[in-house]
């Protein structure tokens, strides 16, 4: 068995799931998440807990059996808590602004980025717009979101500008030796 498979997954109060064979939709709290999984893994509710089986012992069936458990995990935990995901913006005249729910970035480039948002995502500017939370319902949905914030200026390695992820370590060089 999985270890990771093998756990039930506990519905907290005020979540419903509906499984209609391999489609699981979940609702609660904060919104409503809905995906197709594998055709050989089976899903099921029972008291207030969701179990994934797997038909086989077969590696592709042992991989699926994971993957679909941590996949409904983050459905539920998404609808009932939601995710986030912090990013810290340093340099010199680089920070975030909001316009309307649009993030605006100012990332010393000759013109401002503006990101909007997908559904079920949104953006909170703190610290003087040094800052930015990335914040929604689904996991995959806010990774994704803050990777593409963080690609349009990495950070560097020299002073340690850009956009990184809270916790993030930057290995910094030593610059040119001067005489």
């Amino acid at each position: 068995m999985s270890r990771i498979g093998k756990i039930p997954i506990s519905v907290p109060a005020g979540v419903k799931v509906e499984i209609d064979g391999h489609k699981v939709k979940v609702t609660g709290p904060k919104g409503t998440l809905e995906k197709t999984f594998h055709a050989d893994m089976n899903i099921s509710l029972q008291d207030r807990k969701i179990l994934i089986q797997r038909p086989s012992d077969r590696p592709d069936h042992k991989a699926l059996h994971g993957l679909t458990r941590a996949l409904v995990n983050n459905m539920v935990k998404g609808v009932s808590e939601g995710f986030s995901r912090v990013l810290d913006i340093e340099g010199v005249g680089y920070r975030a602004a909001m316009r309307d729910k649009n993030l605006v970035l100012y990332l010393g480039q000759s013109h401002t980025v503006e990101v909007v948002p997908p559904p079920n995502v949104n953006f909170v500017i703190e610290n003087r717009g040094q800052t930015v939370i990335v914040s929604g319902i689904d996991k995959e949905m806010v990774g994704q979101v803050a990777a593409d914030i963080r690609a349009w200026r990495p950070p560097e390695p020299y002073k340690g500008k850009g956009v990184r992820y809270r916790g993030e370590l930057v290995r910094r060089k030593a610059g040119k030796s001067g005489k």
